[in-house]
């Protein structure tokens, strides 16, 4: 645990530093585009904030393979490697976005590539899902459903781009659950070595976001831009992917366990999910409203969940803690379910739910029941979505 304490550390302080240097450099050099007509901030802000994320997670990377608690998954560098070039270009794709406004069909095409280069070259696929027993898949069905899964936690977590500090903030309460879940599963199914790269990733997007939010917290100085937004959806989706072979198959298969262990059977396909089922849900939405209007489904509009939410009358930072609050409590009871799983753990799943149940309802209570009249959201706080 010290050793990714010390990454999460580490990856916070190198994103924090080059997080300002990013600032201070698009300020100086004027690196950011103007304003747009879709826009609703009036003050030009850099969004180049990836990039220093990005650099920061390479010298997570970096310093790992020196790390021989870490060795587990340098011992075949091609997953790593490959999940480091789809990054690259995840990111140098989303630069050009943030500068010159590229067409989205362009931007599709690369992140499929990258998705493709992950689940190719890298090896990293859904071999197996436990839906109806064990399913397994060929490797033509596992890399279409691995590049499919990639591109849209990607497109997902970069819908929900809009406010100050919400994307960095959600992130970091899904990566965090995340990776207490992966540490103990892979504890639980009797591991030889808690370090995996599964558990890695989380860990560099934990210290990634961390490392980030003092900048991009309301009122921000420096935005992620879609070469941030795309990266931490690339590596979220990764990190779900690399679990998936920490475990052997009849650890999933519903047909091979006891009914009381039916709950858990399911969680390590469920949970992944369940710590993107904001951005997902929105994406879901958005895309649904834009192909009934006739339009692209990634042509940007103002109608995403947050947006929705300043209109009901809740402040910029309101509607972003309340976000947190809604990932926290999904995430956070799933992960109960996970424990309860567990005869150490009282063995009842239920408590998970009783959470969820008890915190949703207060979540919901504090959405509907905004503390203030219906304003205009301020000016400042918005970024348009694509």
């Amino acid at each position: 645990m010290k050793q990714y304490v010390f990454t999460i550390l580490l990856t916070a302080t190198i994103t924090l530093v080059l997080s300002w240097a990013v600032w201070q450099l698009s300020l100086r050099y004027k690196l950011y585009p103007g304003i747009r007509e879709r826009d609703v901030h009036k003050m030009p802000t850099p969004r180049l904030g990836g990039i220093a994320m990005f650099l920061a997670v390479v010298a997570a990377f970096v310093v790992s393979s020196r790390n021989s608690f870490f060795s587990i998954f340098w011992e075949d560098p091609s997953a790593v490697l490959s999940i480091l070039v789809a990054t690259l270009i995840i990111v140098a794709i989303g630069v050009a976005d943030d500068l010159w406004d590229l067409d989205w069909m362009i931007k599709l095409a690369a992140q499929f590539i990258a998705a493709g280069i992950v689940a190719w070259f890298g090896g990293l696929q859904i071999y197996y899902l436990p839906i109806g027993g064990y399913t397994g898949f060929s490797s033509g069905v596992g890399i279409a459903i691995t590049v499919i899964s990639i591109v849209v936690v990607m497109n997902a977590v970069n819908f929900i781009d809009g406010l100050d500090g919400l994307v960095a903030g959600v992130c970091l309460i899904a990566n965090a659950i995340f990776f207490a879940y992966s540490y103990l599963l892979v504890r639980d199914t009797g591991s030889s070595t808690y370090f995996n790269l599964s558990s890695f990733i989380a860990a560099v997007l934990v210290g990634a976001c961390l490392g980030f939010l003092p900048l991009n917290w309301s009122p921000a100085k420096l935005f992620m831009g879609d070469s941030g937004a795309l990266m931490l959806g690339l590596l979220m989706a990764c990190s779900a992917i690399a679990i998936t072979g920490q475990f052997p198959p009849a650890v999933l298969d519903p047909n091979q366990i006891g009914r009381s262990q039916l709950v858990g059977a399911f969680i390590p396909i469920l949970l992944p999910i369940v710590v993107v089922l904001l951005p997902l849900l929105d994406f879901g939405l958005a895309v649904l409203r834009r192909v009934r209007a006739g339009k692209s489904p990634f042509s940007p509009d103002r109608k995403h969940l947050h947006h929705r939410m300043l209109d009901m009358g809740h402040s910029d930072r309101t509607s972003v803690l309340i976000f947190y609050a809604w990932a926290a409590v999904i995430g956070l009871s799933v992960l109960l379910m996970y424990l309860g799983t567990r005869q150490d753990w009282f063995g009842q799943y239920w408590i998970g739910v009783v959470f969820g149940i008890v915190g949703a309802g207060a979540c919901l209570v504090v959405t509907l029941l905004p503390a203030r009249p219906t304003v205009q959201a301020p000016e400042s706080a918005l970024k348009e979505s694509s």
